[in-house]
């Protein structure tokens, strides 16, 4: 049963909330004149019904409602109180209302300040509706008024007073019950009168309350009410059943643990040990086992003190045993220094990389200082270089040379601080930085430390991770690292620590600046070609499952898949399509239908599919306005095609090729250059007035940018309007400048090998870049001729034909197939 506030009526029910013309102060009135006395004004409600003799506060919104209401109040007259079938339905029709409510004085009619309207109804006699007579602007009806059958028997009498017991009980039950709703209860002499009272206050649903209402016998009704309150007693009694088991469940719990605690100060006042003494003892121990300083030591033994005073159940005991169990498990003492043998890390990197001889003199530099210097503080070194060129592999053996554990921390995607510097320990599920935890892994102090994919980190809001490393990474600070989950300082000193990225723009500059840059640029054809024959084949025979004796691979094959299925600066795609032939034989040899294979040139087409790449070169015919200039991407070098054509115009520029805005003022101080020398070049100055010149750079899709394409791009506009042809073997770099200079660009060494690697013979490059010679391998010095540029004019001189050639005629560009 539910005990409304009989003095203030609330809580109000809101029987008629929710219309979405509600009505605020002054709703609108009845407009139609009086209703007529046979007609009842109906005032549609939902999810609620009242019974005769019950004052129940109600509150009304819809614009319909307030007006019957109101027109109620006006003409003194009561209102039929009508439940909706769906209570979904804002603006519901007679077909949308039962039949049979109740007719209700309207006690009295309040307008809340928040403009809700609020009526105290009691309700007087039930009614059934004969017809609805209108529907606007409220709804009226003529209605059959339903009498009570009053007539007293023995039976009646005695389901009457078997029902206000129970209503009696029900009240007990409650936890708080109205003093007027007990009095209503317990004075009531009218068996209707106390079944429609608590058949109002009983908690059910309001269908079921529409049931008992419509339910006119009262017999009939009072069995109902009563097979209702039964149920609702046993639900009563059962849910102080379940309380009082709770409630003495938590009371035996509180006990438990207060007689743990009054044991544990007996025991200690008796000087007894308790149940974890062991393992107290077993920590003690690796404490002083640990070699740890005296500073770590002593918070150690603070925290184990802490877990000698606790008990094993708490959840605190957990987690001081996880932190001390961290302390005992680093590697606090200094291993005993190996000797590095330098001829031996010659052999080492020798045995695992071929080729990287400037790199693999940088590392016997620097294991030489170590050998020399043991408690030195060295340089920490990054290798930069695209993609496949053995930067993690390199790290791996520098530890074999050194004879130290090798451990390797991925950065990559790593966005916050809490992964470099560890979490508090006050956070549930806490742990130390990938730094402590890769020094527990290795299991000592001078490991080498392999800091994968650093230019990878983010930021966000759990702070910026690589602002952490700059601590970890500086020699004069790491010796006194602090780990926020150890909360002791850690020495760092005597790891070597190796980074890798692959690209320095995305590093910033304080932490770029605490690192040795050692850039890994692209192997090779030959180069590709020993690693291939010296490492990829065997490994992915080995991976395959197949057996040299097999599977035989021919050097022409590596050099084909090399030059015409892979395009990379390293030799991650050379692995993957080798392995791809090797499966393709290896079915073969696993079904018995081969006993020896051999992957052959002409064998590649089936093996692996028609060639992806061509030679860009034979793409060429010669025709003015086409030049051929290299660049440098972030996978190795590339060459570069600079297209230039002149349609009728106005003089003006076209640049297209999706070009970054430094190539874009690359084209405009080129296109000047060639305007303010025009007489020079043999080039007639009215040209430019009456044509627009448009310049493109193929591969659309690709962007590009960067000034290193100013000589490629001044050659190919020199070519358009002197009518004369670009040398076909012959690629170009270099920024120029409007004086005419030619000024030194990056990336030499890269765009000199992929020029070697496209068949050109000639490589016209800045003279101010003769100090990256000594970087070009030595196969693509001796395949190409190196022609030094101080001025535009020498570029002319040195790519242009000679004009006597112009006269050929002009073939039109072929696609590519």
């Amino acid at each position: 049963m539910t005990h409304p506030d009989f003095d203030r009526y609330a809580p109000l029910r809101m029987a008629d909330a929710g219309a979405s013309g509600g009505a605020s102060g002054g709703a609108p009135a009845a407009s139609n004149g009086n209703v007529p006395e046979d007609q009842l004004i109906i005032l549609p409600v939902r999810s609620f019904v009242l019974f005769p003799g019950v004052v129940m506060p109600v509150a009304i919104a819809r614009p319909a409602s307030i007006a019957a209401a109101q027109q109620a109040v006006r003409e003194g007259r009561p209102v039929g109180i009508l439940m909706q079938r769906d209570s979904s339905v804002e603006e519901p029709n007679p077909t949308d209302l039962h039949r049979m409510g109740v007719i209700a004085n309207i006690l009295r009619y309040v307008t809340a300040p928040d403009g809700t309207h609020h009526l105290v109804c009691q309700g007087e006699q039930r009614f059934r509706v004969n017809e609805f007579v209108r529907e606007k602007p409220f709804i009226t009806a003529r209605v059959t008024r339903i009498e009570e059958n009053e007539e007293s028997t023995s039976e009646i009498e005695a389901r009457f007073v078997h029902l206000q017991n129970q209503a009696n009980e029900v009240m007990e039950l409650l936890p708080q019950v109205p003093a007027e709703l007990v009095a209503a209860v317990r004075g009531a002499n009218s068996p209707a009168g106390l079944t429609d009272l608590v058949s109002a206050y009983v908690d059910i649903a309001p269908d079921e309350k529409q049931e008992l209402l419509e339910t006119v016998d009262i017999a009939a009704r009072m069995n109902k009410v009563s097979r209702l309150l039964a149920h609702r007693i046993e639900v009563l009694r059962l849910s102080q059943e379940i309380s009082k088991q709770t409630k003495a469940s938590l009371d035996e719990r509180q006990r438990e643990v207060l007689l743990r605690e009054q044991m544990a100060a007996i025991q200690k006042q008796l000087g007894e040990d308790d149940g974890n003494s062991a393992e107290i003892a077993e920590l003690e121990k690796a404490i002083a086992d640990a070699g740890m300083p005296e500073d770590v030591e002593q918070m150690a033994r603070k925290e184990l003190g802490r877990l000698r005073r606790m008990q094993d159940a708490s959840a605190e005991y957990g987690m001081i045993r996880t932190y001390l169990d961290w302390l005992i498990a680093l590697p606090w003492k200094l291993p005993e220094e190996k000797a590095i043998d330098i001829a031996e890390a010659r052999r080492i990197l020798d045995e695992d990389h071929f080729g990287l001889d400037k790199i693999k003199r940088r590392i016997v530099e620097y294991l030489a200082v170590r050998k020399l210097a043991p408690n030195g503080k060295a340089p920490i070194l990054c290798f930069a270089g695209p993609p496949g060129v053995g930067k993690t592999s390199l790290g791996q053996s520098i530890a074999r040379a050194m004879g130290r554990k090798f451990v390797r921390v991925s950065l990559g995607g790593v966005h916050d601080e809490a992964e470099i510097r560890g979490h508090r320990r006050t956070y549930v599920g806490a742990l130390p930085g990938n730094i402590i935890q890769g020094i527990r892994k290795a299991g000592t102090r001078d490991c080498v430390m392999m800091l994968d994919e650093i230019d990878k980190m983010g930021s966000g809001i759990q702070g910026d991770p690589s602002a952490a490393m700059l601590e970890v990474l500086d020699p004069e600070q790491n010796g006194t690292f602090r780990d926020n989950y150890l909360g002791v300082t850690f020495d760092l000193s005597r790891v070597v620590f190796i980074a890798t990225a692959n690209m320095l723009d995305t590093i910033p500059g304080p932490l770029r600046d605490r690192m040795e840059i050692i850039s890994l640029s692209g192997y090779t054809d030959s180069e590709k070609l020993q690693i291939a024959k010296r490492y990829l084949v065997r490994r992915q025979m080995e991976a395959n499952g197949v057996r040299p004796e097999q599977v035989e691979v021919e050097d022409e094959a590596l050099s084909a898949i090399i030059r015409a299925y892979t395009r990379e600066a390293g030799v991650r795609n050379l692995e993957r399509e080798i392995g791809r032939a090797i499966r393709h034989v290896a079915v073969g040899i696993a079904d018995g239908s081969v006993a020896h294979a051999r992957i052959a040139v002409d064998t590649l087409p089936e093996l692996l599919g028609p060639p992806i790449f061509e030679d860009e070169v034979a793409l060429r015919v010669s025709v003015p306005g086409v030049a051929t200039g290299l660049a440098w991407t972030p996978v190795g070098g590339d060459i570069l095609f600079i297209e230039a054509t002149k349609v009728p115009g106005r003089g003006g520029l076209i640049l297209t090729g999706q070009l970054g805005d430094v190539m874009k003022e690359s084209a405009q101080a080129a296109m000047s250059l060639v305007k303010s020398r025009a007489a020079e070049f043999g080039i007639d100055p009215a040209v430019f007035a009456s044509n627009d010149v448009h310049v493109h750079v193929p591969a659309g899709a690709t962007p590009k940018d960067g000034p290193s394409a100013g000589v490629a791009m001044f050659t190919a506009l020199v070519s358009l309007l002197s009518g004369r042809t670009v040398r076909k073997d012959t690629a170009m770099t270099g920024e120029i400048s409007l004086r005419g200079l030619v000024l030194p660009v990056g990336g030499i060494k890269e765009k000199v090998v992929a020029a070697a690697r496209a068949g050109l013979t000639r490589v016209m490059l800045p003279a101010r870049n003769r100090r990256d010679y000594e970087d070009i391998p030595q196969d693509a010095r001796d395949r190409l001729e190196f022609v030094w540029l101080e001025r535009v004019d020498e570029a002319i001189a040195n790519a242009l034909e000679p004009a006597a050639d112009v006269d050929e005629p002009l073939l039109p560009l072929k696609a590519a197939s």
